[in-house]
């Protein structure tokens, strides 16, 4: 199975440096340019099926990518960016970003969603993605998040759980084969 994966355009709060979570944030003009520079980046990739989140920022970059394509985009609830509970809408410098992701402490919070429950949904969207579709090229739009928790399935947890600094940028296009 070969996925694509596309972060979400670029949002006001991304400008802003602040949180976004599961806040349904649309995409500024900038990040609906940046949807389409990605359409055009992937114009000759044949994808045979679009997963995507739900939330506004990301179904917004998978229409603009699919627009041309009319593939089915199917929405899942399980690539909902990671609630961030308390945290939603601050800067990730005004808390402990790192240990926020940090797998093994998998620290308890009083809103935000814990980190190994977090993967555990994306992982479990993954395990079912790769048994129904094991032969297809896969697109799938989402978040900062959700991507961190593909890498890591596709390649492994990160040295030292590291994973807090790795956030591709805005609609930027990660590469897995996943056997």
């Amino acid at each position: 199975m070969k996925l694509y994966v596309v972060r979400h355009g670029q949002t006001y709060w991304n400008v802003l440096k602040k949180v976004q979570g599961s806040a349904d944030i649309p995409l500024n003009e900038r990040g609906k340019e940046q949807a389409y520079e990605t359409k055009s980046y992937l114009e000759n990739i044949n994808f045979n099926i679009i997963f995507c989140s739900p939330l506004i920022r990301a179904k917004q970059t998978a229409e603009i990518i699919n627009s041309d394509r009319n593939l089915d985009i199917i929405f899942d609830d399980r690539l909902i960016e990671r609630n961030y509970g308390e945290f939603e809408g601050i800067s990730k410098y005004s808390f402990n970003y790192n240990d926020f992701w940090a797998y093994n402490k998998n620290l308890k919070y009083a809103k935000a969603e814990n980190v190994q429950d977090f993967f555990s949904r994306i992982y479990n969207f993954l395990d079912e993605i790769k048994t129904n579709y094991s032969d297809k090229n896969i697109l799938i739009v989402c978040h900062a998040g959700v991507t961190k928790a593909i890498n890591c399935y596709a390649n492994g947890m990160m040295k030292d759980e590291d994973i807090g600094p790795y956030l591709p940028d805005n609609v930027s296009v990660q590469e897995y084969d996943i056997i």
